[in-house]
């Protein structure tokens, strides 16, 4: 599902029209992404948790030459799933 179908989605699910179902979806999504990147975490309870995860600067390998190179730090998104979320995903899967 992409943010267009989330969308369309919550236009049928409720009574809101595009224009406020789709700035309500963009200011929610702008408010994960400026928490996280304030290095705070997000909680939606029984959905799950978005946090920053910082990983260290290494050295790798370039497969094609097996040339040593320095692989710099960098900071990802991590996102845990709650515990709702995790066993509507398994219940589902019997």
């Amino acid at each position: 599902m992409n943010k267009s179908e989330l969308t369309r989605h919550l236009i049928k699910e409720t009574d809101l029209s595009k224009d406020e179902v789709s700035l309500a979806v963009k200011t929610l999504l702008e408010g994960i992404m400026n928490a996280v990147n304030s290095n705070k975490k997000v909680t939606l309870f029984g959905f799950g948790t978005f946090m920053v995860n910082s990983k260290k600067a290494r050295k790798g390998r370039n497969p094609q030459t097996g040339e040593s190179i320095d692989i710099p730090a960098t900071k990802t998104v991590k996102f845990i799933p709650g515990k709702v979320f995790r066993e509507y995903v398994n219940d589902s899967l019997q």
